[in-house]
C-alpha cells in the first residue's frame, strides 16, 4: 500500500478491476461456443457481429468527448453499469439477433473502460510510483482473466457431471448470470467516496509524416488481428468440435503464459530494439497462420487440433509483441502527449480496418474456405514485416 496515495481509492479501484477481470474471462471464454451451440451462428453472422461489436472502439474517441464533463472515475463506472445490462438479459430465451445485441451493449460497457483504467491507476499512486501501479493493474487483469477462463472450464466439466439432467443451455444460463453477479460487485466498488474526481487529457486523432511507418503497421495488425480474435476460436468451435471447457482451458493457459512472456518479450525489446522485434514476430507469424489454415488437411483429426491448439496459444504470445510499436512511437515522439495521441490514433486505424475485415472475413470464409481466410491473414503479417523493414536501423530501433 506504500504505492498508494492515502484514501486515493485504490482498495476500491484494484477490488473492482480484479472482479471485472474475473467476469471478462469468463465472457471471453464462452460468447464463441455459446453462440455457436445455442444460435447455430455460422461464419459470415460471426463477422457481421464482430462489426458491430468493435464499432464502439472506432468512436471511442468521439464518445469520450462527449464525455468531456465526467471524470474517469465515472467513466469507469459508466462503462461497467453499461456492461452490466448487456449481461442482465443474456439469461433469457432470446433471439439471435436480441443475444447480439446484448453483447454489443457489454462491448459498450468495455470499451468505455479499457481507456481509463491506466490513468486512474497513475493517479492513484504515489508520485515516481505510477510504473509500479501500472504493473499491478496488469497483473490484476491478466489473474482475473486466467480466474475467469478456468472457473468457466471447471463449471462446463463438473456440471453435467454432478447433474445429468442439465442442459446445456442450463449450464450457460448459469454462467451468465454469475458474470452478472461479478460485474454487479464490480460496479458496487466503484462509488466509494475515496474516488478521484478529476479527469486525465483524452487523446484526440493526431496524425504526422514522422509516424507514417506506425500508421501502416496498425493497419496491417488490425486487419490480421481481427482474422485470429474471430475466426481463430471459431475454428475450433466449428471445424474442431472444441467444447466449452476445453476452449475455457485454453484461453485460460494462454492468459497464464502470457502473464510471464509479456515481461520477457519487453526485456527482448529492450535488447534487441522495436525493428527487430517487429520483423521477427510476423515472420514467425507466417507460418503460425499457415498452419491455421491448413493443418486440416495436412494431417490426421487428432494431430491437426493439437496443431492448431498450439498455433493459438503462440498468437497469443505474439500478440504481446504490439508493444514494440509503442517503444518506436516513443522513441520519435517529442513528448508524452504526442506519444498518446498517436497510440490513440494507431488504435482507432487499428479498430477501423478490423470492424471492416471482421464481416469481410466471414464472407472469406464461407465462399473460399477458411485456406484462403488464414493465407490471406500470412499475407497480411508478410505486409507487416515489410512495413517494420522500413525503420531506419539506429540505437533507438
Amino acid at each position: 500500500m506504500s504505492i498508494f496515495k492515502h484514501d486515493s481509492g485504490a482498495e476500491a479501484f484494484f477490488t473492482s478491476i480484479a472482479v471485472w477481470g474475473i467476469a471478462d474471462g469468463c465472457w471471453m471464454a464462452v460468447m464463441n461456443n455459446f453462440l455457436h451451440d445455442i444460435h447455430s451462428m455460422n461464419e459470415l453472422q460471426r463477422g457481421v457481429l464482430e462489426f458491430f461489436r468493435e464499432m464502439p472502439g472506432l468512436l471511442l474517441i468521439f464518445i469520450l468527448v462527449l464525455l468531456n464533463r465526467f471524470s474517469d472515475w465515472k467513466i469507469m463506472r459508466l462503462g461497467t453499469f453499461v456492461s452490466l445490462i448487456g449481461v442482465l438479459f443474456l439469461p433469457l430465451p432470446l433471439s439471435l439477433l436480441a443475444a447480439a445485441s446484448c453483447m454489443v451493449i457489454f462491448s459498450i460497457g468495455q470499451h468505455l473502460v479499457l481507456p481509463v483504467r491506466n490513468s486512474i491507476a497513475m493517479r492513484v499512486a504515489e508520485d515516481g510510483k505510477e510504473g509500479r501501479s501500472l504493473g499491478i493493474l496488469t497483473s490484476v487483469t491478466n489473474f482475473g482473466a486466467v480466474a475467469g477462463s478456468l472457473l468457466v472450464s471447471l463449471i462446463f466439466w463438473s456440471v453435467p457431471r454432478m447433474n445429468s439432467h442439465v442442459t446445456q443451455k442450463g449450464i450457460y444460463t448459469s454462467v451468465w448470470f454469475l458474470i452478472g453477479v461479478l460485474v454487479l460487485i464490480s460496479w458496487l466498488c466503484t462509488f466509494t467516496k475515496k474516488a478521484p474526481v478529476d479527469q486525465s487529457r483524452r487523446p484526440k486523432l493526431y496524425f504526422a509524416k514522422k509516424f507514417r511507418i506506425y500508421y501502416f503497421l496498425e493497419l496491417f495488425y488490425g486487419a490480421r488481428k481481427q482474422i485470429f480474435l474471430t475466426f481463430a476460436p471459431f475454428v475450433l468451435i466449428k471445424d474442431y468440435g472444441l467444447p466449452t471447457e476445453r476452449m475455457a482451458l485454453l484461453l485460460g493457459v494462454c492468459g497464464a503464459v502470457n502473464i510471464f512472456a509479456a515481461p520477457y518479450v519487453g526485456r527482448l525489446t529492450d535488447r534487441l530494439g522495436c525493428r527487430f522485434v517487429m520483423i521477427w514476430d510476423t515472420i514467425i507469424l507466417f507460418f503460425v497462420c499457415i498452419m491455421y489454415g491448413y493443418a486440416g488437411k495436412w494431417f490426421a483429426a487428432g494431430p491437426a487440433l493439437i496443431i492448431v491448439c498450439l498455433n493459438f496459444l503462440f498468437d497469443s504470445v505474439i500478440s504481446t509483441t504490439s508493444l514494440a510499436a509503442n517503444v518506436y512511437v516513443k522513441s520519435l515522439a517529442a513528448g508524452k502527449e504526442e506519444v498518446t495521441a498517436t497510440i490513440s490514433t494507431g488504435i482507432s486505424i487499428n479498430h477501423l480496418i478490423s470492424i471492416l475485415f471482421a464481416p469481410l472475413g466471414g464472407w472469406i470464409w464461407m465462399k473460399f474456405g477458411v485456406e484462403t481466410l488464414f493465407t490471406l491473414a500470412a499475407v497480411m503479417s508478410l505486409a507487416n514485416s515489410a512495413c517494420a523493414m522500413m525503420i531506419p536501423k539506429g540505437k533507438n530501433a
